[in-house]
């Protein structure tokens, strides 16, 4: 990955546990011994690659919004009713498998984003693999939201991950003077 090259290498030695090809080890969202799908339905089973301090996507989720609705409301089946398949699911809010594995697809990188870390900050937004994304991803929010509303806050989001990244990038030059 592109970000992971502006790393200390001890920083991403061991993102090759969770980052050899999610799509071949069922067992990182689906439990080993009881594979039940109802299990990696839940936002928590992100949790397993997506927190601490080079994936802090958990926390963002958590402290979210849409966060709040699932952590106060999951526990509710006539809110979050995990027996159903994704595609058949009608959440109160999205879990983070709603969304990244929409329709039950399993290519998580199908629905990533353009930055996956600080590193994207200078990305080429004229790209055309940056519209595609941000085209992709304002049709899945748009089961809830307008796609304006969709449009303006992933802008939003660019803009404070653009803004992160140079301050990530400073960061670094000033520890390595």
């Amino acid at each position: 990955c592109a970000w992971s090259i502006e790393r200390p290498p001890g920083d991403t030695a061991e993102c090759t546990f969770c980052h050899t090809s999610s799509e071949e080890r069922c067992s990182t969202c689906h439990q080993r011994h009881q594979f039940d799908p109802r299990v990696a339905r839940r936002s928590e089973q992100s949790k397993t690659c997506h927190w601490g301090k080079d994936h802090r996507d958990w926390e963002a989720y958590d402290i979210s919004i849409h966060g709040v609705v699932y952590q106060v409301n999951k526990n509710d089946p006539s809110n979050f009713d995990i027996s159903k398949k994704l595609s058949d699911a009608d959440y109160v809010g999205p879990t983070c498998q709603y969304c990244h594995l929409r329709g039950g697809h399993h290519n998580v990188q199908r629905l990533s984003t353009v930055y996956t870390s600080m590193g994207m900050s200078n990305a080429d937004r004229g790209a055309p693999l940056w519209k595609e994304k941000r085209d992709t991803w304002v049709s899945v929010c748009d089961d809830c939201h307008s796609p304006r509303f969709a449009r303006e806050n992933l802008q939003a989001m660019d803009e404070a991950c653009k803004d992160a990244g140079l301050k990530y990038t400073e960061t670094f030059k000033i520890a390595e003077n």
